[in-house]
């Protein structure tokens, strides 16, 4: 009877330890594909918000000297939170590629700022509210004209 206790738990041990997998060491090697698709994505950002950037500062430019920035006035926000989205977006894109050390107090704050993108989302945010503000004034205009102010 021992003899047949033994076996059965040696089963029981054996069918419950089967569909398991033990991962001894932690990998933590990253391939060079990866890394180096990495670097030409943030480059490929990096001229994005660049454009982005030269493109919205030639619209704001365009609304100001054409005194239409008073006349469209949410257009006129959309496009600076876009400018400073794109601003910001390249200067984080530009020390992430940098490689700067974030050591000491100044490095905190670069980390706290600029390395968390924070200053880039800020704006970015912003600038979905804003865009939900001119589809509801939009919105009002067209179905509403009463309530519009023009």
């Amino acid at each position: 009877m021992t003899d047949e206790s033994s076996s059965a738990s040696y089963l029981s041990v054996a069918m419950t330890t089967t569909g398991m997998t033990q991962n001894t060491g932690g990998n933590t090697f990253v391939s060079s594909s990866t890394s180096g698709i990495e670097f030409y994505l943030q480059c490929a950002i990096l001229v994005i918000g660049i454009v982005g950037t030269a493109q919205n500062a030639v619209i704001i430019y365009a609304l100001v000297a054409s005194k239409q920035h008073k006349k469209h006035v949410l257009i006129f926000y959309q496009n600076v939170l876009d400018f400073f989205t794109s601003f910001f977006a390249v200067i984080n894109y530009s020390i992430k590629l940098s490689n700067i050390s974030f050591s000491g107090s100044v490095g905190y704050w670069m980390c706290v700022l600029i390395a968390n993108e924070n200053l880039a989302w800020y704006p970015s945010t912003c600038s979905i509210i804003n865009l939900a503000t001119i589809t509801i004034e939009r919105y009002l205009k067209v179905v509403h004209p009463v309530w519009t102010l023009e």
